[in-house]
Order: C-alpha cells, then structure tokens, then sequence
C-alpha cells in the first residue's frame, strides 16, 4: 500500500474506558504518527446498546436533552440525537439501570414511561423515524409505561389506570388504544437489538432478565404471570396477530419493550449494529475507504453474535474492503476472526498483560497499537 491509503476507523467503544469517538482519535493518532500520508477518517459506531446517542452525535447528529420520568418515578435528564426527521433514542437514558441508586432495585413497579416520554419528545422534535436502543433497562413492565405515556390507557376491572410496573399487569382487563398520539401512524419506529427473547415463558423477559434487575423467584413468576395477561389483553385490543407477536423472536426484549413496541406502536425489529450503520451513512463512508479498523473492548465469542465489529466487517468484506481490528482483550481464534471476515486483530493485552492498567491507559496504549497497526498494513 501507499501513502494514499484510506483508512476508515469504524470503532465501537471500549467499554468503561474509552467512547467510540476515543478510540477513533486515538487509532487515528496511532496511525499518522507512524504514516502521516494516510488518509484517515473516523465514523464511531454503536450496536443499539450503551453509547448509541454517542455514537450518532459523533456521526453529525444534534444533542436534545428532555425531562422525563425515570425508572422510580423520579424526573431525570435525558439526551437523544437528533439529524433532519431520524431521531436516535437510548432507553437507557429514561428507564436504565444506570438510573438507580446503588443497590436499589425495583423488578415490580419500575416502569418505562420515560421512554415513551423520550419518544414523544424526538416527534415534538420532527422525528418521523425514530431509532430506539432498548439496552440496560430498570424495568419488565412490558413497555406498558412507554405505552401510557404516549397515550394508552390501561385499566383494571373497575375502570381505573393501572399503577406503574410489571406486577400491576396481573389486574389488567382492558386496553383503550383510542388516545394513542395520532403523529405515531405516520412514524417508523425502529427497534435496534439484538436479542431474541419471547415475552413470557422460561426464555422469557421475566426469567431470563428480571433477576439482573432485582427480581427474586417469586417476583419472576409475578411478573412472567403479569406479562401473560398483558400479552392477551393487548393483544386482543391491538387486533388480529397481535397476540401472537409475544412469542416473536424479541419480543422479550429489555423487559418487554419489544412486544409493547410491537404491537402496541407497530414498531420493527432490526440487528443494531445494521440500523446504526444505515443512520451514520456507512456504506457512503465505505466507498472511499482501502482498508477499515474496526473494533471494541473486548473480541469473544458475543462479538460475532451481532455486535458492532461483526456487523460492519460483514458490510465491509461485502463491499470488498479488507477489516482489521482494535480491542482490548482477544479471546478469538485466527480462524473464527476470518470467519467474521477480520483479517488480524491487535489488543492492547498484547502490549500490557495487566488488564487493570489497559483500561486506566487504553488511549496511549491504544495509540501504539495503530503504529503497531500501520507499521504492519499502511
């Protein structure tokens, strides 16, 4: 290769060290200082999870913060991206564990109202897409509360609004769909995830997710009983197929989210790391590019299940431009990295064996990888 070369670093983060922006600088620094001819331009990228708003802030997009109702009913502050009609909205940021004090939980009664609130306020915004990362939820209310929140109601036997969180699902008898916010029709929403977990069963929101968010064994058979008569009642109010849709691949998804979005707003399931790519112009960015640095904190065996490196060395050998990546920890085989279409991969354990001091100097340890990097293919 020449000096000309074009190399595109499409990074997620590492994460608990560095943002993907981070890592895009710093590979960026790595890589001039060893061959300061080279073309080098950085697209951080994002899979749906932790560090999506970021990455499509990074890509252009504009920074919106809102109030909203938090996982407890607290107001909380909340950032969403914004660029023409396409929002990019992080759950997390509204109804995320992240929100709770430390070591206090809520499995029954945190609710996800503030997503819903998020939503309404990227349509306030002129959103006619909106992009929803469902990742690191507080809550297994079905996405109930998101529902509310933009219009549903939900009642009991009597008449009378459902309080907030999964458990009070088990009285729900009915679900007027009649007040949900018009603009919604005309609005794609966009799940990005990658989870395919079912609403309700053993492989369910409840079973399988709600222990890591407080829920103890007779909380998860409360909740996955509230979720079953959730599933029924919506269902039957949303119409024909709806009911169904809480045994779809997903549905399950950040504590039920998935069906609530489904059926409640119409809303479709995408790969993450594939929707962010198509919202950040990836594959414009990939025309002008001879060789992509990819990467995140750690390459395993979860990387090649659809998180960002695997997504966009896929899209990269499609379009037939060679993929090397950047981590923190390696624990792939050379075979499975080719598989994955990654030609090598560098890791910062190879330069320091401590992991505790590769995440306190992941930059300047990062940096001499890239030099590492472009001594070897620049």
């Amino acid at each position: 290769m020449t000096t000309t070369t074009r190399v595109l670093i499409a990074a997620d983060k590492f994460k608990g060290s560095l943002t993907a922006a981070e890592v895009a600088e710093h590979v960026s620094a790595g890589l001039l200082a060893r061959r300061p001819g080279t073309s080098v331009t950085a697209l951080p990228v994002a899979d749906g999870g932790d560090g999506t708003v970021a990455a499509a802030l990074a890509g252009g997009f504009v920074s919106r913060t809102v109030t909203v109702t938090g996982p407890l009913g607290e107001p909380v502050r909340a950032e969403f991206a914004l660029r023409g009609d396409t929002a990019v909205v992080e759950m997390a940021a509204a109804s995320g564990l992240v929100l709770l004090p430390p070591d206090e939980f809520a499995p029954l009664t945190a609710t996800t109202a503030g997503t819903g609130e998020l939503i309404a306020a990227a349509v306030d915004a002129g959103a006619r897409t909106v992009v929803l990362g469902i990742g690191g939820s507080a809550t297994t209310d079905g996405g109930a509360g998101m529902l509310v929140a933009l219009g549903v109601r939900l009642l009991d036997a009597t008449g009378r609004p459902l309080p907030p969180g999964g458990a009070a699902l088990r009285e729900l008898a009915a679900v007027d769909l009649s007040g949900l916010d018009p603009r919604l029709a005309a609005t794609r929403v966009v799940l990005a995830c990658d989870v395919d977990n079912p609403l309700t069963g053993p492989q369910g929101a409840a079973a399988v997710y709600a222990p890591q968010k407080g829920a103890t064994a007779a909380d998860v058979a409360t909740l996955d009983a509230a979720l079953q008569q959730y599933a029924r009642v919506l269902g039957a109010a949303a119409g024909e197929g709806a009911a169904a849709m809480a045994q779809s691949p997903g549905a399950g998804a950040a504590g039920g989210v998935g069906f609530g979005a489904l059926a409640g707003l119409g809303a479709e399931f995408r790969p993450g790391i594939e929707v962010m790519l198509e919202v950040l112009g990836f594959a414009d960015a990939l025309k002008d590019a001879d060789l992509v640095v990819t990467g995140e904190g750690s390459l395993d065996a979860q990387t090649l299940h659809g998180k960002a490196p695997a997504g966009v060395a896929a899209a990269a050998r499609a379009a037939g431009v060679p993929v090397v990546a950047v981590c923190g920890r390696l624990a792939l085989d050379e075979e499975a990295l080719r598989a994955a279409g990654i030609e090598r991969a560098y890791a910062l354990t190879s330069l320091e064996p401590d992991t505790s001091v590769c995440v306190a100097q992941a930059g300047p340890l990062l940096r001499r990888l890239a030099e590492q990097l472009a001594a070897d293919r620049l």
